[in-house]
């Protein structure tokens, strides 16, 4: 691929103030390091926090930027303002859900016709200098979504993923060589996934002519799994030499060893399971709500009650639990609550969710 060909970006914010900046000033940093042009698109799924306008301040150069002490490699901070022109940022009218943020990131960046592949990325990852060369500049022939390797912010010897799997007897995904050194862990071969894990994917033109937009109405979990699975005859790859640092999922409270994932995070992940088996391993139903009940019951032998409820509420399409509804705006809730109906029903898939209009900041 040519290098004068701009690499798109989309990052998804919402109550992202604490981690924004380290994104996008290192994304940036190794973009200037290496001669990538880049155009960046940060998409606010309406935040409640500072972002908004911490961003805001951050491109007019109100703000200067202070790297972390703990940024796992060597990082000098520009010393110009961004400027409007290098960031456009973008106000989601409600906070639809992971999907709706990027889509509105893609529409945007795919009217271009300059651009041939966007690159979605946490905004919790920190990024070294090469891996925006990297991701604009290989060429692996015709491919749908292409990821590299991510490594754990705090342990930046350690693998998050290097791709995702896919279990077709439960609908259950995993992580590709999670928690192996790198060490002593060769690159993954790209046929042995099933999916771009959503942190760092880039979709080629081609993958956007063909699957269109990402499906929405999982709100998080799971979309990224459900548009490799649209994607046809293009085939998934891998990058050599892209890498990204990335936070463990603090902000929807992910697992750790000896505590369960946040009831928001359960309720979330077990509605997307559950919905995303329904539309493509139909077949495999029975043995998916097989896993769901073990797993409930392994909770309530912890007596993780509270979790348990939130698991079982997912699984069958309920609305949240109160627990859960005490995250979502009244507007994000009522979204939930529609969609949460058509589950139930067995309602047609939608690409596009409601009220996801955005406009400048």
């Amino acid at each position: 691929m040519s290098t004068s060909s701009p690499l798109g970006v989309v990052l998804v914010t919402y109550n992202s103030a604490d981690v924004i900046l380290d994104c996008l000033e290192t994304l940036l940093g190794a973009a200037l390091a290496d001669g990538t042009a880049l155009r960046v698109v940060v998409v606010d799924n309406a935040s409640t926090d500072i972002t908004r306008a911490k961003l805001a301040a951050w491109v007019s150069g109100k703000v200067a930027y202070t790297p972390p002490h703990d940024l796992p490699f060597a990082f000098r901070p520009r010393s110009s303002p961004v400027g409007a022109e290098a960031v456009t940022i973008l106000k989601a009218d409600i906070n639809g859900g992971f999907a709706a943020g990027v889509n509105i990131g893609l529409a945007h960046l795919f009217a271009d016709p300059a651009i041939a592949r966007v690159w979605i990325l946490n905004p919790d990852s920190v990024v070294p200098p090469g891996t925006p060369a990297a991701f604009a500049t290989h060429d692996p022939g015709p491919f749908s979504l292409m990821g590299g390797r991510v490594t754990y912010y705090n342990r930046p010897d350690i693998i998050q993923n290097d791709g995702g799997t896919l279990n077709r007897w439960t609908g259950v995904t995993g992580n590709l060589n999670l928690f192996k050194p790198i060490k002593v862990t060769p690159p993954p071969d790209a046929a042995d996934l099933d999916f771009i894990t959503g942190a760092s994917m880039v979709a080629s033109r081609a993958h956007y002519a063909k699957a269109g937009p990402m499906r929405e109405d999982y709100f998080l979990y799971y979309e990224e799994v459900d548009w490799a699975m649209r994607r046809g005859d293009l085939p998934l790859a891998l990058c050599p030499g892209a890498r990204v640092y990335h936070h463990a999922g603090t902000a929807i409270g992910s697992p750790t060893y000896g505590r369960p994932a946040s009831p928001f995070s359960l309720y979330f992940k077990h509605r997307a399971r559950l919905m995303f088996v329904r539309r493509h391993l139909p077949g495999r139903w029975v043995t998916a709500w097989a896993y769901t009940l073990a797993k409930a019951a392994q909770f309530r032998l912890k007596g993780w009650r509270v979790e348990e409820r939130a698991l079982l509420a997912g699984a069958r399409g309920a609305e949240p639990p109160a627990d859960v509804r005490a995250r979502l705006g009244a507007e994000t809730e009522a979204l939930i609550r529609d969609q949460s109906g058509e589950q139930r029903q067995g309602g047609a898939p939608r690409a596009q969710g409601r009220g996801a209009g955005a406009h400048g900041v």
